[in-house]
């Protein structure tokens, strides 16, 4: 399996920072949020967007993913869902990254609801995915927060550009165990965001290995079944300040999932 981080964690970081970053403490690439507030967002133009991606290959760092905010769920008309998410499509096709987060935000919809909506939505902008060479992957998140309910919109759109991003948070918050959410995403899964956290009544980001999360049992679930993908560390510097900075826990978060992988392999 290969190891990144996310920008959430070094919330308006420069691109030559965070590549050097990566470079130092070894991991293999970056999800850089894609934000109006970050250096890396759909409005960039081609030169900006050519100057990231080079940026990325001079350091040998690979970009794994634009993270979105779009919801493929959310009430309304689907036109400027359907934008938004050409927008993040193109601005990966154009950084070279596969993948494109997007969140489900079904709010107080029924399930049967936004599950259709979400579904219609990603089965049109499947399309211009394929074209893009980029999956978009639903998190597991907010109204769709377990395997389950992700898989069931995936499996009403049935194209391999749309997948699942498996956020090892939000399925275990909703009571989900490890094996179940693996099995329910399998078929679906781009990538795997881990990190940890004290309980379900703190979400606080704390430095891997230190909290609650299943981590452990996740890595080696994952490695038992031959899965050989990304795993991301997501820390949610961005939404606590108080959190420790995220460029001092980086080395040892990289020797915590480096020593899962030996112990699991």
């Amino acid at each position: 399996m290969r190891l990144a981080f996310s920008t959430l964690g070094v919330p308006g970081l420069p691109v030559t920072d965070v590549v050097w970053l990566a470079a130092t403490h070894g991991y293999h690439g970056v999800e850089l949020r894609a934000h109006p507030e970050e250096p890396v967002h759909p409005g960039l133009g081609p030169t900006e967007r050519a100057d990231v991606a080079a940026a990325f290959a001079d350091a040998g760092v690979a970009l794994l993913g634009i993270a979105g905010y779009a919801r493929v769920a959310a009430p309304g008309d689907d036109g400027p869902v359907l934008d938004e998410l050409r927008a993040l499509l193109a601005l990966a096709r154009d950084l070279g990254a596969p993948y494109v987060r997007v969140f489900p935000g079904g709010g107080e919809q029924g399930p049967e609801e936004a599950d259709a909506t979400a579904a219609r939505r990603l089965g049109t902008a499947a399309e211009y995915a394929a074209e893009c060479g980029v999956r978009i992957l639903v998190e597991t998140h907010d109204s769709h927060r377990t395997g389950a309910d992700v898989a069931r919109i995936l499996g009403l759109v049935g194209h391999r550009n749309a997948g699942a991003l498996w956020d090892l948070l939000h399925p275990w918050l909703g009571g989900e165990q490890v094996d179940d959410t693996y099995a329910a995403l399998a078929p679906y899964l781009g990538y795997v965001q881990v990190k940890d956290v004290a309980g379900t009544h703190d979400t606080a980001p704390l430095p891997l290995g230190e909290g609650a999360l299943p981590l452990a049992e996740c890595v080696e679930l994952l490695s038992r079944k031959g899965w050989d993908g990304w795993l991301c560390w997501e820390y949610e510097k961005r939404w606590y300040a108080e959190a420790a900075d995220l460029p001092g826990l980086l080395g040892a978060g990289r020797e915590v999932l480096g020593r899962l992988l030996t112990e699991s392999a």
